[in-house]
Formats: structure tokens, sequence, C-alpha cells
């Protein structure tokens, strides 16, 4: 059974940040062999990058890029923290070998929602966490292929809204996302997880 609504959507890309002198950087490549898949219509993906891939058809190229307003914002000083040490302790030391400068680490905010930080400085007291997207203020440059584009069938639909529900994040099986073992960025930046 097909919904003319949701599309499944497979598409292989280099993404590139582009600084505001225009300098590109390549961060993350999703290949046709593993490709990043995604079913249009259930917001599990940046919504410029869905509406520049979704009228698309299957070996068509495409060449878009993202302003950073439209994917994650500019870079804001006020998202960077500096929380107790203790938070970062297991049975009442410190991990020193996962909290260091550069690492991502989940997080927990109040309301029970898992986010990711980037630990940029340990003071005696307190660890310095970055908690903006790492695409912040760049803008994103895609350019790749659909690989494959058809109508979703009501389970792939399914899936992908059991797993959103379960906290499971992708919701997808491929490339980068930002939940646990799913790596960082990904999945039409921003992909599955944003």
């Amino acid at each position: 059974m097909e919904t003319a609504d949701n599309k499944y959507i497979s598409v292989a890309y280099k993404l590139y940040t582009v600084d505001k002198d225009g300098k590109k950087e390549l961060m993350e490549e999703a290949k046709a062999d593993h490709p990043f898949q995604f079913i249009s219509g259930l917001s599990t993906t940046l919504e410029d990058f869905e509406k520049h891939i979704v009228g698309l058809n299957k070996g068509d190229k495409f060449d878009f890029t993202i302003p950073a307003e439209k994917a994650y914002g500019e870079y804001t000083e006020e998202h960077v923290y500096e929380l107790p040490k203790q938070i970062f302790e297991i049975d009442g030391k410190f991990d020193e070998e996962r909290i260091v400068p550069g690492n991502v680490v989940p997080l927990m905010d109040s309301e029970g929602r898992r986010l990711n930080g980037t630990v940029v400085e340990i003071k005696p007291e307190i660890v310095v966490v970055d908690m903006n997207h790492p695409f912040a203020g760049a803008d994103l440059s895609f350019e790749g292929e659909v690989v494959e584009s058809r109508p979703a069938t009501n389970e792939e639909i399914q899936e992908v809204v059991t797993m959103m529900a379960g906290g499971g994040g992708c919701g997808c099986d491929s490339c980068g996302c930002d939940d646990d073992g799913c790596g960082d960025g990904g999945c039409g930046s921003g992909g599955c997880c944003h």
C-alpha cells in the first residue's frame, strides 16, 4: 500500500559549509552505496533541503545552497554554557576519557530532551560546553544525485513515525544524525534528527 503524500527518497550527496568569505569545506558525504534516506512530509530533514529534493526524480542531479538562517541559524554565544564539573562524573569520578575539548557529549535538558554539546574547555570546577549546532553560522551547500524517489509505503511511514515517537531519533537508515550512534550533523544536514 502506498500514499501519494509521502515519498521515500534517497540521495547521494556531498555537504559543504560555506563561510562568510565564500570558502567551502567538505563536511560530510553520503555515497550511493549508503545514501541518506528520508520520507518527505514528516519533518525529518531541514525544510529547505526537502523542498529542493522532493520534486526531483531518480537520477536527477542537484546543487543548491541553504543560507545559515534557514539551516541552523547564526552562531550565538548564548548557547555556550558553563556546567558544573560534577554532572560529568561516573561513580563519583570525573570522566576524563570522554570529557575532553572537541568531543561531542550527549546531554539532557530539564524536560528530558536529548541534546549534544561540544566540550570547549575544562576548568577546575566547570566544563564549558557549546550547544550551537556544529553548522551554526554557515551556509550549507549540497551537491549530489537522487538515488531513489517513489511513493512511500504505509509500513515505511509507520516505521519513521514510531521511531520519532519513541525518541529513537533518526527514523532513517543512513548517514549520520545527531542522536547517539548516528554521527555528527548528517542526514541532509540535520537530516533525520532535527
